[in-house]
């Protein structure tokens, strides 16, 4: 296969028009177990046509062990932007042997598009927008076109844009899982404490929030978890979840 090629996953079309709509089900899991809202993701559009989200940042395991006791095939789509710590793409080997995973899908950025957009690798400093958009908005449109509805790990306590996010919401075509919206930071500590997941490399350095090497940085315990994302820029989100990726 070409690095420009798509997978054969990546070439069928998805999302079924008969699902229920997000208001109705996000009514009926208002007050769901993050087991719960994901039980109800497979049985609404079926294992095949559902997906999750996962940066294999350092509250990531608690959603993957969820998922894993709910079904460990469910596909995990892992946006490897070219970016990424070493230490994440080690952690993600860890996480698949540990819980099980049976099916994580690595998505990259097309070779053609850094070429022509960033072929110095300084976009992320230039223009950080851009830089998420070609390494990780576009990469998770393509990755999601086979599937329904995805899951992912947003939680109310992280603030900003977040602090009111529903458990089911609309996505375009598609139906958007926030299996622990309503999750507490201390029910994540518990799920990593009961399970005995391991954490995520850099957190004993001081990074609480993980994502691409050039815009992460340590965070000192007055400071929200997210505020090493960006930090000294008005932005807050990479865009995948502030725009209709469908």
């Amino acid at each position: 296969m070409s690095e420009l090629a798509q997978p054969a996953w990546a070439e069928r079309t998805a999302p079924a028009p008969d699902l229920p709509a997000a208001e109705e089900l996000d009514h009926a899991l208002r007050n769901a177990t993050p087991a719960e809202v994901i039980a109800t993701a497979v049985r609404t559009v079926g294992r095949e046509r559902l997906v999750l989200v996962s940066s294999f940042g350092t509250e990531s395991a608690a959603l993957l062990e969820v998922m894993a006791d709910v079904d460990p095939a469910i596909p995990v789509i892992f946006l490897d932007t070219g970016w990424l710590f070493e230490e994440t793409l080690a952690y993600r080997v860890t996480l698949i042997a540990t819980l099980g995973l049976r099916d994580v899908r690595s998505i990259k950025p097309l070779a053609e598009t850094l070429a022509h957009e960033d072929p110095d690798r300084e976009l992320w400093f230039s223009d950080p927008d851009a830089c998420c958009r070609i390494r990780k908005i576009e990469p998770l449109k393509r990755a999601l076109a086979p599937f329904s509805a995805w899951i992912n790990g947003r939680k109310r306590f992280q603030g900003g844009l977040r602090a009111a996010i529903p458990m089911v919401e609309d996505d375009g075509i598609r139906l958007k899982f926030n299996p622990f919206a309503n999750t507490s930071r201390e029910e994540i500590e518990a799920i990593y404490a009961q399970a005995k997941l391991p954490p995520h490399p850099l957190v004993a350095s001081g990074f609480l929030s993980v994502g691409c090497m050039p815009c992460t940085s340590r965070t000192s315990p007055d400071e929200d978890a997210r505020a090493g994302r960006w930090r000294g820029r008005a932005k807050s989100e990479c865009g995948i979840h502030t725009g209709k990726t469908s």
